[in-house]
């Protein structure tokens, strides 16, 4: 029996469409398009509305799994950063696999902190997209060599175990405040030789900026609480400068969150044709306040939507950012594309399209 499939929105590849759909015998999809064109052509098919959405899978471009399911925190960012520091320990491949199960979306970039992690990314990990390493390290130029070495065993082991649909293995320098300048351009260097994708935070919260223009506000702070020198990094740039300066800019990373940017910030992302990922709902919650996305939408900068982690935001479904954002105003068909064909960019991902011959698996709705 064929049927006619709709939603109130349709993405099949092209980008958001109200009157459209596809059908299908079931296993496979015989004919996409406009509705009224499709019903024409296919009388006898069943019209199935299937809800609100149908089309390619949506893009979870920023999670960290492995800090499983923990109670959600909320509170300055610095407080958030300590927060995470006392769950280090206690975190492992178990609750990464009890996140999973509450992550719907099929197509993650995941940062991971754990080696078992990725090991049972590569094994069994049941999404695909991108699993990076995080590597951070504020250490003496001595050691940075040895981080390096052991960053580059595990990814040539992991690129071994990589599987037809499961994940690519990436590199994640942690943020620009958390790596010093060496270790920094030896991971971005490093991805480059490996040809794995990195994903780096940046720009996240007003205290990163300050720290890095002036040396003052909460993180600044907060390196001197822990005892850490001030001097590790130059000052008087932004951290975007600052990463356009190490060159990691021209590793093409993704970035995520890009909340705390100027139009000068914008305009060299811009140059790069970088890719921010917004985690907004993090973001809020951590009171370091929205993306400025008219300003990167009128620079023409891509930008993806993630999660980030359940320890800062209420859920791992990235259908959640979207509402969140609809709420606040943003078009909701721009917030589709974001999620789907920026999502894909984010992570390194070819354009894909639903269309005939496409099998019924590789559709989405909800």
């Amino acid at each position: 029996m064929l049927e006619l499939w709709t939603a109130d929105w349709v993405h099949l590849g092209d980008g958001p469409r109200r009157q459209a759909g596809l059908v299908t015998d079931g296993r496979t999809v015989l004919a996409v398009g406009e509705t009224d064109e499709l019903a024409r052509r296919y009388p006898s098919a069943w019209r199935v509305r299937k809800g609100r959405y149908l089309g390619l899978p949506l893009v979870n471009a920023h999670t960290h799994l492995d800090l499983g399911l923990a109670p959600t925190f909320s509170g300055p960012f610095p407080d958030f950063v300590r927060y995470v520091i006392g769950r280090a320990e206690r975190r492992g491949r178990a609750e990464a696999v009890r996140a999973i199960r509450h992550a719907p979306q099929r197509i993650l970039g995941d940062i991971a902190a754990r080696e078992e992690v990725v090991d049972w990314w590569l094994a069994e990990g049941p999404a695909s997209g991108v699993v990076y390493w995080e590597v951070l390290g504020l250490v003496p130029p001595q050691r940075e060599a040895a981080i390096l070495k052991a960053t580059r065993e595990r990814l040539e082991r992991w690129k071994r175990h990589e599987r037809p649909g499961g994940p690519r293995v990436g590199l994640s320098p942690h943020a620009p405040y958390s790596l010093t300048p060496g270790l920094m351009r030896g991971v971005v260097a490093l991805a480059r030789e490996l040809e794995v994708p990195l994903q780096i935070h940046a720009a996240e919260s007003p205290g990163e900026r300050d720290y890095f223009l002036r040396r003052e506000g909460e993180l600044a702070a907060f390196f001197r609480a822990q005892g850490w020198p001030l001097d590790l990094h130059p000052t008087g740039l932004s951290p975007i400068a600052y990463l356009a300066e190490l060159g990691a800019l021209d590793a093409r990373p993704t970035l995520v969150h890009g909340v705390q940017v100027d139009a000068a910030d914008v305009r060299l992302l811009a140059g790069y044709e970088a890719v921010v990922v917004s985690c907004p709902r993090s973001n809020v919650g951590l009171k370091v306040g929205l993306a400025p996305y008219d300003l990167y939408a009128h620079a023409g900068v891509s930008l993806a939507l993630g999660t980030d982690s359940r320890a800062s935001a209420p859920s791992l479904d990235v259908r959640d950012e979207l509402d969140f954002l609809a709420a606040r105003g943003l078009d909701y068909p721009r917030l589709l594309d974001w999620a789907i064909r920026s999502g894909r960019r984010a992570l390194g991902l070819a354009p894909a399209r639903i269309e005939t011959g496409s099998k019924v698996e590789q559709v989405e709705f909800w």
